[in-house]
């Protein structure tokens, strides 16, 4: 019933969360059906957690495994993907038999008070799910509560660490998906034309805040010849308000980020790093006051920079480039996170080497945002996940 009451009121809330954070419609509607397709999968609860039997393991004795709710579960969620992430969490926590409390980003929380208003609709009986609202205080209160069993946390890699390490010592069982430094490898025989899109929609798409973005571009060898090509492709991109039609980069989800961002691209500049295009303050008619940074690039970036370091979470793409593909492997799997990462390439032998040698949780092969489909559990590596299970998919059953 909550899939079809979701499916019927898609528009409506694309628009509050457009409304609220900012992303394009086209986006928005993206991020409602990718939580909605977890909706999908808690549907098929009963096959998921089906339980373990082994028949007379000793003399007349049968074991086997019984899989029972925790109780009470409870889920933070970022400001990001206010649709989709909360069905990533309640959902699946609800089929598996818990009740949750879920507390959502305290700066775009009424899509997911919507999609709350339509899980009571549905018949998930009252005091099942439960909505809080607040900042450090609220989640403080989550990870002390004697009653509360597991939370499930995305969001920055230090409130991750903070909620981790203090419900872990509550005695929780606890997830949590966190900051990433996202790179794509591009190797000299890449589809250039296919290549070059790839990085615009992974670089620039929902202005560049998802923790899957891909932040920085490694372009190996004679690679490095297409950054001109990559900049005027990046100047087409059509900056504007998420509503407008044929939007590319919607506006920053407020003034704090905007600045944010901006000191960013100004570091960049102070460290040393060549600024190829450079989007700050761009005029866009009808919306002179709006937080937009239009698409940002920075070439000739280091290890060592600020924002090579430091998750920008804008529209801003770094360009390193490197010789081989094992420097390529090396710079990565020397960064602290590791949530997603891709190549772009023709060679089969490339491309399975770069899964085999690198170590972060997601990897695309001329895919840009390997983000895994329902039936599989996101993951992470390093600086981006603590906790050993991950959420949606079969993980998160066993989770909760």
């Amino acid at each position: 019933k909550l899939q079809q009451l979701i499916r019927e009121n898609m528009k409506e809330l694309a628009a509050l969360l457009t409304a609220e954070q900012g992303k394009t419609l086209p986006d928005a509607e993206g991020d409602v059906f990718r939580g909605l397709e977890v909706v999908e999968h808690a549907a098929s609860i009963g096959n998921l957690q089906l339980g373990e039997l082994a028949n007379n393991v000793a003399n007349g004795v049968d074991t086997y495994t019984l899989n029972q709710p925790l109780g009470v579960c409870a889920g933070i969620t970022p400001f990001n993907f206010p649709a989709m992430i909360p069905l990533w969490m309640f959902p699946m926590a609800i089929a598996t038999g818990n009740t949750f409390i879920l507390k959502p980003s305290e700066q775009d929380p009424i899509v997911t008070m919507r999609l709350a208003e339509l899980a009571l609709e549905a018949g998930v009986p009252p005091g099942v799910l439960n909505v809080i609202h607040g900042g450090e205080d609220v989640v403080n209160a989550i990870c002390d509560h004697p009653d509360i069993k597991a939370i499930s946390f995305v969001g920055s890699t230090k409130v991750g660490t903070h909620v981790y390490n203090r419900a872990s010592l509550a005695g929780k069982r606890v997830q949590c998906m966190m900051g990433a430094k996202n790179h794509a490898i591009v190797m000299p025989d890449a589809n250039k034309e296919q290549t070059l899109n790839a990085l615009l929609g992974a670089a620039f798409g929902a202005a560049g805040q998802r923790c899957m973005a891909l932040s920085v571009a490694v372009l190996v060898g004679d690679a490095q010849k297409w950054i001109p090509e990559l900049v005027e492709k990046s100047k087409t991109l059509k900056v504007s308000g998420g509503t407008e039609p044929g939007t590319d980069v919607g506006p920053l989800v407020s003034c704090a980020a905007l600045s944010r961002v901006e000191s960013l691209i100004e570091r960049g500049l102070a460290d040393g790093a060549k600024l190829e295009l450079d989007g700050r303050k761009p005029q866009v008619a009808g919306y002179d006051k709006g937080n937009f940074v239009a698409p940002t690039i920075f070439s000739g970036v280091s290890a060592q920079m600020s924002i090579y370091r430091e998750e920008i979470f804008g529209p801003v793409l770094c360009v390193v480039s490197v010789k081989t593909l094992d420097e390529a492997i090396e710079l990565i799997n020397a960064n602290p996170n590791g949530n997603g990462t891709a190549i772009f390439t023709r060679s089969g032998a490339a491309a399975r080497h770069f899964k085999e040698e690198i170590d972060v949780g997601q990897v695309g092969v001329n895919v840009p945002i390997p983000v895994p489909v329902p039936l599989f559990s996101f993951t992470g590596s390093r600086g981006s996940k603590l906790g050993d299970l991950g959420p949606y998919g079969k993980q998160v059953v066993q989770f909760y």
